[in-house]
């Protein structure tokens, strides 16, 4: 396809992902108040365990309408993950092989679960961190924060884990294509620990160690878990390979007959 084609398909390709979007933008502008209570237990409970006044400020006017828009716009691209996952693939697919679309088939339905169970999974522990980095305000104090940082740093955190939890998808791909073998990534893994710590530094939404440190554990697991896969499918692929070559040269010592021998 020339240049223009590939443009256009491609914003063709991104109208679609917007259009699958829209009925998440309403779900989400329904969903605004129960999903703020939701957001804010974790404060309300700290108020009444702890004696310490934990509430949000919402500076300025239309403070209140531009969270709600902002959150209306992420849930709907959570909810349309599906479609414009399926419509990147759909776009890079034309290119590849038939060996290639049948792996990134696959790889594309599992990453849509993992990365809204990763999602799932931000959900769960973003009480804990609340607790956790507020465990700091003396009994008696106050901790009255930003709504939009508070906010913020919470969806930051789900879509983190989210992307975190596809980590064993592209890694256990480049090993399922022979790129890189489940030993190369364990060799790496100091490095990697680096790699996880500074990136999960940069993500986090505070400069405290504790966001680092539950934004860096899942990663880590992650990473190993899907090491473990790879070093298991190394396995596989190496007794295949060596009972190919058993074969071959089994069939290596047998004499050609005569009458193939006079076909060719």
């Amino acid at each position: 396809m020339p240049l223009k084609a590939h443009l256009i398909e491609a914003r063709n390709r991104l109208f679609k992902s917007a259009l699958a979007m829209l009925p998440g933008i309403v779900i989400g502008w329904i969903l605004y108040d129960p999903l703020m209570y939701a957001l804010t237990e974790p404060l309300r409970e700290i108020s009444l365990t702890r004696n310490i006044n934990a509430s949000l400020n919402f500076e300025g006017v239309t403070t209140s309408f531009d969270l709600k828009i902002q959150i209306s716009l992420i849930l709907g691209l959570i909810i349309a993950s599906p479609v414009w996952i399926y419509q990147l693939w759909a776009f890079i697919t034309p290119g590849l092989t038939k060996r290639e679309r049948r792996y990134t088939l696959s790889y594309m339905f599992a990453s849509v679960p993992l990365f809204l169970a990763g999602i799932f999974a931000g959900w769960i522990i973003w009480p804990n961190i609340v607790r956790a980095l507020t465990s700091f305000t003396p009994t008696g104090g106050s901790n009255i924060m930003k709504a939009v940082e508070y906010l913020q740093f919470a969806l930051q955190l789900m879509l983190f884990m989210g992307v975190a939890f596809l980590v064993p998808v592209l890694l256990f791909a480049l090993n399922a294509v022979g790129l890189i073998r489940g030993k190369t990534y364990l060799k790496a893994w100091r490095f990697t620990i680096l790699g996880v710590t500074i990136v999960s530094a940069m993500a986090a939404p505070g400069s405290d160690v504790m966001s680092m440190f539950f934004l860096a554990t899942p990663l880590l697991v992650l990473y190993f878990g899907a090491i473990g896969l790879c070093l298991l499918n190394d396995k596989r692929r190496d007794r295949r390979d060596a009972k190919k070559a058993r074969e071959s040269e089994a069939t290596a010592d047998v004499p050609t007959p005569s009458t193939d021998l006079e076909i060719l």
